[in-house]
């Protein structure tokens, strides 16, 4: 003990002890720093993982709905097209109802050059007539025949075909 009485009366045991004192005070806030900002490095590290982990989701999210936006306006544009051809063909296709009647008054016509002497009472004679053959020929065997073969059905009763041919052969 005799040692460190005088060990402790000396100025630099004293100012080794107080070093020695600071650097340990030092080495303990250092360590403590060093937790405490390994700790924040965690946690800042796990809030920037979940955060590019909401990121991805909602990259993800917004990608799908974007794909399916733009797969519905692709198909939305081929119906758009489709609708537009299909309204240009139809504009320029006859009603069925027109060629009906268009159909009607060939046939009248036919029936007319057979019978040209009172026009009024024949052009309706010859209208119910065509009227009559075409009523015919939408249903049985002639509606089969002119859907098949397109020319064939719409061709003069064999008795129209000869006076038309014959009237054409008188004027030539």
């Amino acid at each position: 003990m005799d040692i460190l009485t005088q060990a402790l009366q000396n100025p630099f045991t004293w100012g080794l002890l107080l070093g020695l004192l600071i650097a340990a005070f030092l080495w303990k806030a250092g360590f403590t720093a060093r937790r405490h900002v390994a700790r924040e490095l965690k946690r800042v590290e796990a809030e920037m993982k979940n955060l590019q982990s909401h990121l991805n989701t909602q990259l993800k999210i917004n990608a799908s709905g974007n794909e399916t936006l733009q797969s519905e306006l692709t198909s939305l544009r081929q119906q758009n097209e489709i609708l537009r051809m299909n309204n240009a063909a139809l504009q320029q296709k006859p009603g069925r109802a027109e060629q009906r009647q268009l159909h009607v008054y060939e046939i009248a016509i036919r029936s007319m050059r057979e019978q040209a002497p009172g026009f009024a009472a024949a052009w309706e004679k010859a209208l119910r007539q065509g009227e009559a053959e075409l009523d015919a020929a939408e249903s049985g065997l002639k509606k089969l025949i002119r859907r098949v073969i397109p020319g064939l059905g719409n061709s003069p009763s064999p008795q129209t075909a000869v006076m038309v041919h014959d009237d054409r052969d008188d004027k030539a």
